[in-house]
Parts: C-alpha cells; structure tokens; sequence
C-alpha cells in the first residue's frame, strides 16, 4: 500500500471514529432530556392527584368552618394557580422560567393548605369527620410521592445538566442547542417545611 492511501484510510477512520462519537453523544442527550422529562411527568401525575384532592377537601370543610371563608378561597385560588403554573411547566419542563413560577405557585398551595389545616383543628367535628380523615390521609400520602418524584426529577436533571458541562459533551450540547435544565429549588427556608397533616 501506498503512503497516499494509509493516510487517507487512518483519514477516513479518525473521521468515523469522530461521528459515531458525535451520534453517541448527542443520543446520550436525547435520551438523558427524556428521562428526566419523564421524571417530571410523575411529578405531575401526583401534582394533578393533589389538585383533585383539594376541592373535595374544602367541600368538606364548608359545611364546619362556616367563619373562614377567607381561608377555604386562598386554598381554592392557589390551587387554582399552582394548576395552571404546573400546567405551563409540563408544556416545557426544565424551563428556568416555568419551573420557577411552579416552584412559587406550589409555595403559596402549600401554605394555603397550612393554614386550612391548622384552622380545621379547632373544629372537633370536623376532625372527627370521617370524609375529612380519609382526605387528609390522601393528602398525606400525595406529598410524599411529590417529594419522592422532586427528588427523582432533580436527580434526572443534576445528570443532564452534568453532561450538558463536561468536556468534550458540552460542544455537542451547545452545537444542538441542549439547554441546561432547571432543578426543582426551594430559596426560603419556610418553603422547605412540610404540610403537618394531623387529624
């Protein structure tokens, strides 16, 4: 064999080599962005669950706590908010803007239920209520699997975002326009409380 044609075999072999590492790379993006676009999709499922369970937990309390009405409609208008935020992100989840007006919108559901909750102590009968009782036990049941899947959404994301700023991924991710992803992030210490749910 020729000198001309060892080079140009090593040439179009360093050529496939850099390809298939560039198809690896890329499919490893793809496939990295849908799992934790599926993680984020069990997020939602449980956030749909726990948005079903609130009407029925403040039709429930109506009829007893007749004197917070204030209370039951900041639980209804934050429910309201945290749907359509939740919405919104599941339309682009990892966006830094979606994911932050989720973050905030189940923040202000969560203190909402809070306060629904503290308040419906104070009512024996409706602690006793065994409708209540049985809502308050999804509930409880709900965010756990929430916390669950946030948990297993931002581990999704940490190794997106990993692969998204290693060398030599990262010229892959910024050559096909992979964006970095937002982690599910709780800034005020408050926030990072959980629901008490007690009956």
């Amino acid at each position: 064999m020729s000198p001309v044609v060892v080079i140009v075999l090593v040439l179009v072999a360093i050529g496939l080599i850099v390809v298939f590492a560039v198809i690896g790379m890329y499919n490893n993006f793809v496939r990295l962005r849908n799992v934790f676009k599926n993680a984020f999709a069990q997020i939602d499922v449980q956030l749909k669950r726990r948005y079903d369970l609130i009407p029925n937990l403040v039709e429930t309390a109506k009829g007893y706590i007749k004197h917070e009405r204030d209370t039951l409609e900041a639980v209804t208008k934050a429910r309201n908010l945290a749907v359509t935020a939740n919405n919104n992100a599941a339309a682009q989840p990892g966006d830094p803007k979606s994911m932050q007006a989720l973050i905030s919108a189940e923040s202000g559901l969560s203190g909402a239920l809070g306060r629904l909750i503290m308040v419906s102590e104070s009512y024996p009968d409706l602690k006793a209520n065994q409708t209540m009782a049985q809502l308050m036990e999804e509930l409880t049941s709900t965010e756990n699997k929430i916390s669950f899947s946030r948990q297993a959404y931002n581990d999704s994301v940490m190794r997106y975002n990993i692969a998204c700023q290693v060398f030599p991924s990262s010229i892959i991710a910024g050559s096909f326009n992979f964006q970095q992803a937002a982690l599910w992030e709780i800034s005020e210490a408050k926030e990072r409380e959980a629901i008490k749910v007690q009956f």
